[in-house]
């Protein structure tokens, strides 16, 4: 992509291709249609669009500016192409840019076109979507008063976001629920901690949650490596993670890759094919991985997870992936405007496509809590050894503050937090298993 600007991110869409055949040089010469006639439909479709555009202007029941029309026009063109191409007036530019660098106002889900209906694809941890319970999945069916049916997926997001403290309203359809559900959500400004890393209670693994593929994945994930650098195992947890930028997932996989396609785009013009291949440079090439896995993990996310599972590098845990495996790219138009267009679709180093197929975890597990045989007298006993070490503390003078024990806490994943979590626990016992291996 020659000298373009742009920053690619990952979104459904169709790809279509046409090819003519034809079964000798005289047939070829025959349909073959001359260049001036070509040109001559160009300037007639133009001169149509021109027209109507003029028709418009003059006759419209409102007084519409020429900007606002052509504005509008460019809307409907991009928007009836596929449903993750776009164009971006000048407020939308700038709401994008905002977001790529990870503070940004809404409610913190993002949403595709699934079979036509407005869809979660996850929402952000932490968020306000997240608090209020809207899961990946969910079909939004209305927004407040006003039905989704007919809304691109840029107006609908337009309609959700707001001033921050302001509420809104949204109807969703969920599986396994009898009816709709009415779920109310604070708009807020929307700050995204992309990597966190805690470490498992008693082990020496790595956990690192990776939310969205912002510009500051790939470092963040490198720099928490290096603060564990005894670390003998990593689960790395990609659920509900809906994507983002293409270079940070290239870069993650290529930490843990030393040789070989990351991914590849294949597009209609050859200008726009890529292949993206790993280094050695800075690798952690024999680091047990497991990645973790859901509905919700889209386009980047799914380039990560595909690309350790046929690089043969993670153990990949979970659930089917949401399946988003097109490219977009920003083009400008002048200093203010954008076009969002789709030009390629995404391959994974096997040659399998993500696009509406996802990828299928190695070991499929349902989220959920982990089946366990309570004992009352084992879990009092649990609680009275932990009251007992606070109380010496304080005898010692060693008392450790609440704060510092809800700090301790952020940091490492406990075992009851484990047993909460089927997913994760299946995670580590994969892990265990990778280590056994590899001794």
């Amino acid at each position: 992509m020659k000298q373009k600007r742009f920053i690619t991110l990952g979104f459904i869409s169709t790809f279509l291709a046409a090819s003519l055949f034809s079964t000798s040089n005289v047939m070829a010469k025959s349909q073959t249609v001359p260049k001036y006639e070509m040109k001559q439909d160009r300037l007639s479709a133009l001169a149509k669009y021109t027209k109507v555009i003029q028709t418009v202007e003059q006759y419209y029941v409102d007084d519409e500016n020429i900007t606002d029309i052509v504005d509008k026009s460019l809307e409907g063109l991009l928007a009836n192409l596929d449903a993750h191409s776009s164009f971006m007036n000048m407020k939308k530019y700038k709401d994008m840019q905002i977001q790529t660098n990870g503070e940004f106002g809404g409610l913190g889900i993002t949403v595709g076109m699934r079979d036509g209906a407005l869809t979660v694809i996850s929402p952000i941890e932490g968020t306000p979507a997240d608090a209020a319970g809207i899961k990946a999945g969910d079909i939004i069916l209305k927004i407040n008063d006003k039905s989704s049916l007919n809304l691109t997926i840029d107006e609908a997001v337009n309609i959700m976001r707001g001033k921050p403290k302001t509420k809104i309203t949204l109807t969703v359809v969920r599986k396994k629920e009898p009816k709709p559900l009415n779920i109310d959500i604070i708009r807020d400004i929307i700050k995204i901690d992309s990597v966190y890393t805690k470490t498992i209670e008693d082990s020496k693994t790595l956990y690192v949650r990776v939310t969205s593929f912002d510009k500051k994945v790939v470092d963040g994930v490198q720099a928490a490596l290096k603060k564990h650098p005894k670390a003998d195992g990593l689960i790395l947890d990609l659920r509900n993670n809906p994507g983002g930028l293409l270079n940070q997932a290239v870069g993650l996989v290529d930490t843990f890759v030393d040789d070989g396609v990351i991914v590849s785009q294949k597009g209609r013009l050859k200008s726009e094919n890529q292949i993206y291949n790993a280094t050695p440079a800075g690798t952690y090439k024999k680091l047990p991985i497991v990645v973790l896995v859901n509905g919700g993990s889209a386009s980047a996310s799914e380039i990560v997870s595909g690309a350790l599972q046929d690089h043969k590098r993670a153990i990949l845990i979970g659930e089917k992936t949401f399946g988003k495996g097109s490219v977009q790219v920003i083009l400008p138009i002048g200093n203010e405007e954008a076009l969002r267009l789709t030009i390629a679709r995404y391959y994974l180093p096997s040659g399998r496509t993500i696009q509406a197929k996802g990828v299928v975890p190695d070991i499929e597990v349902f989220p959920g809590e982990v089946p366990v045989e309570k004992n009352e007298f084992s879990i009092k006993e649990a609680d009275l050894k932990k009251h007992l070490k606070v109380e010496l503390s304080k005898i010692d003078g060693k008392e450790v503050k609440k704060e510092d024990e809800d700090k301790r806490k952020k940091k490492i994943i406990t075992k009851e937090d484990v047993l909460k979590d089927i997913q994760l626990k299946t995670a580590l016992d994969s892990l265990k298993i990778l280590k056994i291996t590899e001794k």
